[in-house]
């Protein structure tokens, strides 16, 4: 191994030693490396099994690979939905003693998928919508934190499904900046250039036979802008109300609350006469229902799973005639009688298909499909055993598509990496 090869990295792998650094990355061996579907990129971008987990490996600049690894280390320290990352590999050189650029080493997140893949094996009708949606949410919460992203695009985040829907994660800081806080031109700014990407993306996946049952792109793209600004008013605008409607004060918490998004503290000021009071939002946090699940449960799961996952448990305390007991006695009941069981139903080949807490919710929907059709109740138990045998077996595996053969996951991933290079 070359001695001028560094790693930088909070808890170094030894076995990052192991991986052939002295070789291209568009050249590593196939049998090092994780076939799964790449998002498009400009650098060369590989996944590897390494010490049990994936990795994903992206050859860049030294400067920038040093910058974009500051920045994802900054996020994750704001509890910002991004890719984690795991340290930067400078000093690279051929077996020759030639150059070779220097990798942003960043941790596969599980279960995610770019979205050129879903629309590759969903298809779902309203697919642009839910993740349009999901990218919405996701800007907020970096505009909130004072991140500007700088190149905001589907091609520049993966997706994970939660419940029915999906959240966003950044994949690629490489443009962004942190700031304290962001002036209104520099988030309109961004959003502007996700209308635009976002458009360009659509039309893509039109001309290649991909999105369907959408009329126009760039309304789509329209779309997130509305979401967006929608948001971002319900979660920083001042509302004033008279003094005898202060029950607007829990109406507004109760709002955020229902958007996923914790208030810590409240700005509430009088007029002089104290006739009119003035409400706004001033430390506001994304995870509300994601919280309270992890301090019931322990379960770390998606802020709409955890919300389907808190719904089903309130309907358990009814059933069981339990309205008066302490909720963490209620929830610790319904993970051991309901939860665990219903997770250890599914057959141990089957359970890479899903998360678990997304399997729990796809078998709730599937029970209320089997009971509407049949006019009355259907067991729990009833509802696993129709979906195991039924539903599951013929959905994707999303924890890591392995099956696909290097030409499927080209075409899948969109892969620019050999014809644009930077």
């Amino acid at each position: 191994m070359p001695a001028a090869l560094q790693i930088t990295a909070a808890a170094p792998d030894p076995a990052l030693l192991d991986l052939p650094w002295h070789i291209p990355l568009a050249e590593w061996p196939e049998d090092i490396l994780a076939a799964l579907p790449r998002g498009i990129s400009r650098h060369v971008v590989r996944f590897v099994r390494m010490s049990g987990r994936v990795i994903a490996i992206k050859e860049i600049g030294e400067s920038v690979a040093h910058r974009e690894y500051g920045l994802l280390r900054s996020l994750q320290r704001l509890d910002v939905p991004a890719v984690e990352p795991v340290g930067v590999i400078t000093g690279r050189t051929s077996r020759d003693g030639e150059p070779l650029d220097s990798v942003l080493i960043t941790k596969h997140l599980r279960f995610s998928l770019p979205y050129r893949a879903l629309f590759s094996r969903y298809l779902a009708p309203d697919m642009v919508t839910r993740l349009i949606d999901a990218l919405a949410v996701l800007l907020v919460r970096l505009h909130l934190t004072g991140f500007y992203w700088g190149d905001v695009s589907l091609s520049n985040t993966l997706f994970r499904r939660d419940a029915g829907a999906f959240s966003a994660y950044l994949v690629d800081a490489e443009t962004g900046d942190l700031h304290p806080e962001l002036t209104r031109g520099q988030r309109e700014y961004d959003l502007e250039i996700a209308r635009v990407n976002i458009i360009g993306e659509l039309m893509d996946l039109e001309a290649g036979g991909l999105l369907q049952d959408v009329e126009d792109t760039v309304e789509i793209g329209g779309m997130l802008v509305q979401r967006y600004t929608e948001l971002w008013k319900e979660l920083t605008e001042a509302e004033e109300f008279s003094a005898d409607e202060r029950w607007r004060v829990s109406a507004r918490i109760q709002r955020l609350n229902q958007l996923g998004f914790d208030v810590g503290e409240l700005q509430m000021t009088t007029d002089v006469d104290g006739t009119t009071v003035q409400i706004q939002p001033k430390v506001v946090d994304a995870g509300h229902h994601h919280r309270r699940l992890m301090r019931l449960t322990g379960l770390d799961v998606q802020e709409n799973q955890a919300r389907r996952l808190l719904n089903d448990m309130d309907t358990y305390r009814v059933a069981t005639d339990r309205l008066g007991e302490d909720e963490e006695i209620i929830a610790h009941d319904w993970l051991t009688e309901v939860f665990e069981p219903t997770i250890a139903s599914i057959p141990p080949n089957l359970r890479r298909k899903l998360e678990p807490a997304e399997a729990f919710h796809e078998i709730l929907e599937h029970r209320w499909y089997l009971a509407e059709k049949a006019g009355h109740d259907i067991p729990t138990s009833e509802a696993v055993a129709a979906y195991v045998n039924n539903v599951l077996p013929n959905r994707p595996d999303e924890e890591a598509i392995l099956e696909l053969d290097t030409a499927t996951l080209r075409a899948i991933s969109g892969d620019l990496d050999d014809d644009d290079e930077e």
